[in-house]
């Protein structure tokens, strides 16, 4: 069943947002991916459009400083098998973590899910992990419930990604979403819940792919 509209409508993804935010650290990413010669060298034009389509809905996607290597996470893929970020290269990845007993987490899962439904394919993904580690048949059940429809399901129940991504964001709490190009560079960082499938969060993604808004 689908989740109902006024859900969100009454709480805002905002006020939520608010809400995810006060748990965090401050601070941009850095690192020395970007530099000349570096692995990431090659982000430089994507992390200046994504810099200019952070605005509205999505106003607090950090561009990095500099582009730098996705962290290395492992974690369960709708099949249950062990996977990581370097199986998905190729395209461009919206890695979201979220858990159930995160209310802001919660909220921003339908727009993650339209906007997976709008742009999702060959080019890009929203790959969003679930970090819960107790009561491990809540999560996929509580997406079914939520009417959840093209988000495949991603898990970490041995809690190894929550604190290396969070490490890699300068994240303290939930939800925390990285933006990684294709090459598998981490070109921006979310922190706190954002309303995905709004007219700015469709441009952000259209920006970073370098196609016309």
């Amino acid at each position: 069943m689908p989740i109902r509209t006024g859900l969100i409508a009454g709480m805002g993804i905002a006020a939520l947002g608010l809400a995810g935010l006060a748990l965090y650290g401050s601070g941009l990413v850095g690192g020395n991916g970007g530099a000349a010669g570096g692995p990431c060298a090659g982000s430089a034009p994507a992390l200046a459009r994504i810099a200019a389509a952070s605005k509205g809905e999505v106003a607090a996607m950090q561009a990095l400083p500099r582009a730098k290597p996705e962290p290395d996470i492992r974690f369960k893929g709708p099949d249950g098998a062990e996977t990581n970020l370097a199986d998905l290269r190729g395209r461009l990845l919206l890695v979201n973590l979220w858990a159930t007993w995160c209310a802001p987490c919660k909220a921003e899962m339908p727009a993650l899910d339209r906007l997976q439904g709008a742009l999702g394919g060959p080019d890009f993904a929203v790959v969003a992990i679930n970090v819960d580690t107790r009561n491990l048949d809540k999560p996929a059940e509580w997406l079914k419930q939520a009417g959840i429809q093209h988000l495949p399901f991603y898990a970490d129940p041995g809690g190894r990604v929550l604190p290396i991504f969070q490490r890699e964001a300068d994240s303290a709490g939930l939800p925390t979403t990285m933006l990684i190009d294709p090459a598998g560079c981490t070109v921006g960082v979310m922190k706190g819940a954002a309303e995905w499938s709004s007219p700015d969060g469709l441009a952000l993604i259209r920006a970073a792919l370098g196609r016309p808004s």
